[in-house]
């Protein structure tokens, strides 16, 4: 009588190798994009947080200091927010009185913030834009921004 099995046990273990590190892959793969996608929603929180510190500290300059007055010389003001001293000049253009600050944090954090002072539609504009780092050329750089609109100069 003659063997004709010769070889399907090695047939079996290759294909159930196979089978396992395909598995094994996809696994990784899934683990990899999930860390990825982590990583982004913590950078964008980050971002978030940033732009959120750079509009109440304008909020606050503005509406409880009144730092950004529209009248008398146009000089420099100076702002203290997250630890940072930052100085800014008013700028006019057309009715516009604008400011404009980075903030760069120990932490490696960046808000730019600006505030404008429309005269003929008297309303104040603040926009700040916050990043998870300071580095523009970093591929990674997350950038949120937060806009605030209300009447009065």
């Amino acid at each position: 009588m003659k063997n004709t099995q010769k070889g399907f046990t090695l047939f079996i273990a290759v294909l159930v190798g196979s089978l396992m590190l395909a598995i094994g892959f996809s696994i990784f793969n899934l683990t990899f994009k999930e860390l990825l996608l982590s990583a982004s929603a913590r950078d964008s929180q980050i971002a978030f947080y940033a732009a959120d510190t750079g509009l109440e500290c304008a909020l606050y300059y503005d509406q409880d200091q009144a730092s950004f007055e529209t009248t008398g010389p146009g000089g420099s003001i100076s702002i203290t927010c997250a630890g940072q001293t930052v100085s800014t000049t008013r700028t006019l253009g057309s009715g516009v009185y604008a400011w404009e600050w980075w903030l760069d944090t120990p932490s490696g954090l960046c808000t730019k913030v600006e505030v404008n002072k429309y005269t003929s539609s008297n309303r104040t504009v603040i926009r700040s834009f916050g990043y998870n780092t300071c580095t523009g050329t970093d591929p990674r750089r997350t950038e949120r921004g937060l806009r605030v609109i209300y009447s009065g100069l």
